[in-house]
């Protein structure tokens, strides 16, 4: 699928650092409990660390106790794409920015969080910038 930001291999590994490349194109995981954003109360829009896209916004950042950031709906239904991922044997749907195709987390539903979507998109903190409000 082509995105909208196409970078060579190269060049994501250029511009993001080692932990943040793991992360965000090779859809690896940072440790629970461990990312900037996991207990932040800070009000304002969350980007895609790698190509600035707007993914989440504050209103919808939830307290999940699961050791990531959890939102319950991406600022936009376009902000993100979701895909099977059948790795680690089992079934779980991988959250993607839709503008360049970098590894955000996962989305899960049906865990009972009172939330308006019953979903919890579960998001690496190294994936996210946090552009506060108000700047």
């Amino acid at each position: 699928m082509p995105y909208e930001v196409n970078k060579s291999d190269e060049q994501w590994r250029e511009e993001l650092s080692p932990q943040e490349y793991a992360v965000l194109r090779q859809a690896g995981t940072e440790r629970p409990f461990t990312g900037e954003y996991t207990d932040t109360k800070t009000e304002g829009v969350y980007e895609c660390r790698a190509c600035g896209a707007e993914l989440f916004r504050s209103g919808t950042k939830f307290e999940s106790h699961c050791g990531w950031p959890s939102f319950y709906d991406p600022a936009d239904s376009d902000a993100v794409e979701l895909i099977e991922d059948r790795a680690m044997g089992m079934v779980r749907t991988e959250v993607r920015c839709a503008r360049c195709g970098s590894h955000l987390g996962h989305v899960f539903a049906g865990e009972g969080y009172p939330t308006p979507t019953d979903q919890r998109y579960c998001i690496n903190s190294i994936s996210l910038r946090l552009a506060p409000a108000g700047e």
